[in-house]
């Protein structure tokens, strides 16, 4: 009671919340996971971060950070531990054209950001399906990656500093917004993908891009998997690339969505069993400025090369978007794929990354695997190609964890036999613990061990998650 009281102290009293008051932090967005926080606190200054930080670690209290809570591994559980709530720090503390570059606390949600660039015509070009609940916190601390990795890189790239807040209430700054800093140890790598384990992140340094004047967006046809890859790197060529999105949408993708989303449509007039949603995004003005006929240059030149490839039989079909309206209708048919997942269950959902030209392989092989662990299961895929991102869920016969834990750890095996990673985009958390102790390199593991003790020595910091114990 003395902590809380103290907490109450820093924060007051209306920011401390226990009981019922904390059951929305009790569970997480898939409902997988549950439980039963000591307390939620939600400072509003990263000194009070620092203060409640202190007060946890002089007592020993386990803390978990959260942020919007929209991930999917299980990052966020917290049983007897307090969530410290990053929310109420939402200010943008400054947007600087000339620069290109975003400050931000960690509260920010996603979307805000997206805005406030836009108003300066700019981009954030961070972006996926939860972006208007998911918080820069959460993002920086899954490194998340999204739909525009192809062309501006993961969470990881588009940081250039932070201000942490270590176990013991320490305020580390990091908030450099420099591109080029070669003075020792690049620390704030340790606390992008860290999932809070090793410091809160309260704020960032964010790089900011051009946005673009057009876009040319287009759903795609191709034969196969490997079709679509020669497809990806011609449309590079062709574009100088400018390539943003490049999203692989199979049949029962499709089939899905239209479905379960109300008013959605078939992106082409007959089925086909590969589909691609590809994007380009073009910042000069001799590739966005409308021409006296009122064509785009770069909505032509995408149509130019896609009726080209089609001449050519390497793609069977292509609707390129004539309005914004179709642009977004593509853009939704792509952001449902979470709802659309977990509308079944019971479910296996998993997150892995493939080199490119294995990425194939791996849909052979990840299918095999699963029925011969459940014959009767199915699955499901919808992938960022372009960076050989797939998420690869299966709907088993049967709810049992074990079944489920089962069928997960043969598609990261899959995956890892194949030269990839059995985590992409989502994280570690309480999920991916087993392949992380059967994959990663246990000397790798090691060093990560050390550096957790060494920043968190009393292990308070969202304790149990991405290091498996040894």
């Amino acid at each position: 009671m003395q902590l809380f009281e103290d907490i109450a102290g820093v924060v007051g009293a209306a920011q401390l919340m226990r009981g019922e008051d904390a059951a929305p932090w009790a569970r997480d967005w898939t409902g997988a996971y549950h439980g039963r926080p000591l307390a939620v606190v939600r400072p509003g200054s990263t000194e009070e971060v620092s203060r409640v930080l202190a007060l946890a670690h002089a007592t020993s209290t386990p803390v978990v950070p959260a942020s919007g809570r929209t991930g999917l591994t299980g990052a966020t559980h917290a049983e007897g531990a307090l969530v410290l709530s990053l929310d109420r720090m939402s200010r943008i503390r400054a947007i600087k054209p000339g620069p290109r570059v975003a400050v931000v606390e960690a509260g920010v949600v996603l979307s805000t950001l997206h805005e406030a660039a836009e108003s300066h015509g700019l981009l954030f070009p961070l972006t996926f399906g939860a972006k208007g609940s998911a918080m820069i916190g959460g993002a920086l601390s899954t490194n998340a990656g999204g739909s525009n990795v192809l062309r501006y890189g993961s969470t990881r790239d588009l940081c250039l500093g932070l201000e942490v807040v270590l176990a013991d209430g320490r305020v580390l700054d990091l908030m450099s917004e420099l591109h080029k800093d070669n003075a020792g140890y690049a620390l704030r790598h340790l606390f992008i993908g860290a999932e809070g384990t090793l410091g809160v992140i309260t704020a960032a340094a964010l790089k900011l891009v051009p946005r673009p004047r057009a876009y040319a967006t287009a759903m795609v046809a191709v034969p196969s998997v490997g079709a679509a890859l020669d497809l990806l790197a011609r449309l590079r060529e062709a574009t100088g690339g400018a390539v943003e999105a490049f999203e692989y949408m199979p049949r029962m993708f499709i089939e899905g969505h239209v479905a379960k989303m109300r008013g959605a449509r078939e992106p082409f007039d007959r089925p086909y069993e590969h589909n691609i949603m590809v994007e380009v995004g073009a910042t000069a003005p001799r590739d966005a400025d409308p021409l006296p006929d009122g064509t785009i240059p770069v909505v032509t030149r995408l149509e130019d090369t896609l009726a080209a490839l089609m001449e050519q039989g390497r793609i069977l079909d292509a609707t390129v978007a004539r309005s914004e309206g179709q642009r977004r209708e593509m853009w939704a048919r792509r952001e449902s794929a979470a709802e659309i997942t977990h509308d079944r269950h019971p479910f296996v959902d998993t997150d892995v990354a493939l080199p490119l030209d294995r990425v194939e392989e791996f849909l052979a092989l990840a299918r095999r695997r699963l029925h011969e662990i459940d014959p009767g299961a199915e699955d499901f895929i919808v992938a960022h190609l372009g960076d050989g991102n797939v998420h690869y869920s299966a709907y088993p016969t049967r709810d049992d964890p074990d079944h489920s834990e089962a069928i997960r750890s043969a598609v990261d095996a899959a995956a890892v036999s194949l030269g990839g990673s059995f985590s992409a985009e989502h994280g570690i958390g309480l999920m991916k613990l087993p392949s992380m102790r059967v994959h990663k390199d246990p000397v790798a593991l090691e060093v990560m061990r050390g550096i957790k003790a060494a920043l968190d020595p009393k292990g308070i910091l969202n304790p149990g998650k991405v290091v498996p114990t040894s």
